[in-house]
């Protein structure tokens, strides 16, 4: 396992949002986390990332326990992540947002920078012709000059898996990537999605498009009221009780 997420629990006051979520994700998985508006899905990735503390529980990552971390040491671990509600630099170019998500990995001395010096603009060029060549794995290639501010919605979306890509993660969170995005949008993200684990990078997502979710992941963990219905296969879950009562209720409300 990657990942192990062992007896989380979040309380936010009287609210208790997760109540000892534990599951595992594989390496080279894709894993989705799926459940109902207000099950707790955002809350763990928050926990997983170090935005958010538990407030009990304990989070492996290879080994290392990392539940104490902050974000940004999550992050230096390989730990990258997309928002349910986006988060972009709106009045940067696509180019310069994937750029700034090359901060962990493309160490930018300042006084070299500063001098000029043949080596750091060499190095410069080398970052803009990486961060062109996510742009370009995620189908905006011939964005880069523009703005983020005046994408559509479904390209902003891959803007920040770009900019995600950039920090070159093991493990990547994606919270509703295929939000507002249509079906041929959709069907590269998913192809996007395959490469990238075939390469080795781990992914966890949550989505409520259940097609999708199911067709793309391996494993997918069910939460409903901050707690785990079950984790299993596709058809596994697709065939749980629990799992059909919490998405479309009781068969006695149809009768």
């Amino acid at each position: 396992m990657l990942l192990e997420i062992n007896q989380i629990t979040r309380h936010f006051g009287g609210l208790c949002a997760l109540a000892g979520v534990s599951f595992g994700v594989k390496i080279g998985s894709v894993h989705g986390l799926i459940g109902p508006n207000g099950a707790g899905k955002t809350t763990l990735i928050n926990i997983l990332s170090g935005i958010t503390p538990a407030s009990s529980g304990n989070l492996r990552l290879d080994d290392r326990q990392i539940e104490t971390f902050p974000a940004h040491k999550v992050a230096a671990l390989g730990v990258a992540r997309t928002f349910q509600n986006i988060r972009l630099f709106p009045a940067l170019t696509c180019l310069e947002n994937v750029i700034a998500g090359q901060h962990l990995v493309a160490p930018r001395p300042l006084l070299p920078r500063l001098m000029c010096l043949p080596a750091a603009r060499r190095q410069e060029e080398a970052y803009q012709k990486q961060s062109l060549e996510i742009l370009v794995r995620v189908g905006l290639g011939d964005r880069a000059d523009l703005p983020a501010q005046h994408l559509s919605y479904g390209e902003r979306r891959r803007l920040e898996i770009a900019r995600a890509l950039a920090s070159r993660p093991r493990l990547l969170l994606l919270d509703e990537p295929v939000a507002g995005m249509r079906r041929q949008e959709m069907l590269g993200v998913a192809e996007l999605i395959r490469s990238l684990a075939s390469e080795g990078m781990t992914i966890l997502l949550i989505e409520h498009n259940m097609a999708f979710v199911m067709e793309l992941c391996s494993r997918i963990t069910v939460l409903n009221f901050g707690s785990v219905i079950t984790t299993g296969s596709p058809a596994e879950v697709g065939m749980h009780p629990e799992v059909i009562e919490a998405y479309l209720g009781k068969s006695d409300h149809y009768a």
